[in-house]
């Protein structure tokens, strides 16, 4: 008799947990498939796709109504044109946290965020990035490597350095229109970055090569898209040089 109880409480508890799961399983697909709306103050440049849950701020001052309904599916490539975006405010807030667009941080400044633990410095940069950007945004980038292999340094994480047995073959320093058309593909498959590295300590007097990449950086900017530049130790007339050309980065 006590055997058969236990049974049937058994099949009772497992019953239970079943519907519940059941339950959980149905809440969770809805919460997944229902539409959710955009909550924000201010959606002017932020996606305008629905199932994308951009988080409330308040700015300082409000936007204009003009300003306000302008939409863009993402944000503008160049630094100086998404900083545009901001010039007619002082400030947002968002859950504890103020920031604005500025250049003129002290190292006081700079220092004390240095000095913030690691979970609170996560929050704050995470709040920031959620008032200024939509949080469900990527960037694609491509990356491409337009000198590989037959590098004289050392460093012994490389599989480029000569002084290592690998299998990477060196190769010379890709032409101008290779590295064109690699960007224009880039481009067609969704890149709004192109990014080109060669393996090298430095430029130094590699006048020619040095020439060939100014063409690739006009070219890749050019085309509407962000370039950004891995080339070694520079000096400060090619870093300007580069500049000039149209890079946007240089790691």
């Amino acid at each position: 008799g006590s055997i058969g109880s236990l049974r049937e409480d058994i099949n009772i508890t497992m019953a239970t947990i079943g519907n519940a799961l059941r339950g959980a399983t149905l809440a969770i697909t809805r919460s997944r498939t229902a539409p959710r709306v955009v909550t924000s103050s201010a959606t002017r440049y932020f996606s305008a796709n629905p199932h994308v849950v951009v988080d409330k701020f308040v700015s300082s001052p409000p936007p204009t109504p003009s300003s306000a309904n302008a939409e863009a599916l993402r944000h503008p490539n160049d630094v100086h044109d998404r900083n545009a975006n901001y010039s007619d405010e002082d400030s947002r807030s968002m859950a504890g946290v103020t920031a604005s667009v500025r250049h003129n941080w002290t190292k006081e400044e700079i220092a004390e965020l240095y000095s913030l633990p690691f979970h609170e410095l996560m929050y704050r940069a995470s709040t920031v990035h959620r008032m200024y950007w939509d949080p469900a945004e990527v960037q694609q980038c491509t990356l491409l490597s337009i000198k590989t292999g037959g590098c004289t340094e050392d460093c012994s994480y490389c599989s480029q350095s000569t002084r290592h047995k690998t299998f990477v073959k060196p190769t010379p320093t890709m032409k101008v229109q290779e590295v064109l058309e690699a960007a224009k593909r880039a481009k067609d498959a969704g890149s709004t970055r192109f990014c080109m590295g060669a393996a090298w300590r430095e430029l130094g007097n590699k006048k020619n090569a040095f020439n060939h990449i100014l063409d690739m950086v006009k070219g890749v900017n050019g085309m509407g898209m962000e370039v950004c530049c891995t080339l070694g130790m520079l000096n400060a007339e090619q870093a300007r040089q580069l500049k000039e050309a149209g890079l946007t980065a240089y790691n």
